[in-house]
């Protein structure tokens, strides 16, 4: 849920920020003499040598009691949410170490990904597989696994198999609660070529 809800907020703060830059791009070229002829005449234009705030306009705001305070705080709050953005993309789960009920003793989520990983990919009727970890809040992890199918194998008589797997991925995570997303594709077939 935390995941989708961060992809969801970066992709409308790029969209957003996509757009903006392209609107304001598309409005100063309309500005170029050579671009201007084109445009249809909904367009809305800006006269040559058009600036967004002028000199005069820049004083009278300064001059305002308010205007001061207003930039440097709003860039000071700009400057602080783009820094949590920016820890919050660094902070991944695949950096921290996981504690076990044994004193002293830690796991990467990395480690039991690949392990999960390599015990699936062996079962009958898997291509291949793919796993990751990602530890959550309140000793929770999150665990993605993609299995490809062999062609022609049915999803049914993969999954008691995957069952089982998971479920000992599970009890090996203690005292971690997981919870296991399983997305199951299938393999291409390989034609083969004749030389």
């Amino acid at each position: 849920m935390i995941a989708r809800t961060r992809t969801a907020v970066n992709r409308t703060v790029l969209g957003a920020v996509g757009l903006s830059l392209f609107l304001a791009g598309s409005w100063l070229t309309a500005a170029d003499p050579a671009f201007a002829d084109r445009l249809p005449t909904w367009w809305p234009t800006a006269g040559t040598g058009a600036v967004l705030l002028d000199g005069d306009r820049l004083a009278q705001l300064r001059g305002e009691g308010w205007w001061t305070p207003t930039v440097v705080t709003a860039s000071i709050g700009l400057a602080v949410l783009f820094a949590l953005w920016s820890l919050g993309q660094l902070r991944s789960g695949r950096a921290r170490r996981l504690a076990l009920p044994s004193p002293g003793c830690t796991v990467r989520p990395q480690a039991l990904a690949e392990a999960l990983a390599t015990r699936v990919a062996p079962l009958p009727g898997i291509a291949h597989s793919r796993a990751r970890v990602l530890p959550r809040r309140r000793q929770r992890l999150e665990v993605r696994l993609r299995v490809w199918l062999e062609p022609d194998t049915p999803p049914d008589a993969v999954l008691p198999a995957l069952r089982t797997a998971t479920a000992e991925a599970d009890r090996a995570a203690t005292p971690y609660t997981a919870r296991t997303r399983v997305r199951l594709s299938a393999a291409p077939h390989r034609t083969r070529h004749v030389r």
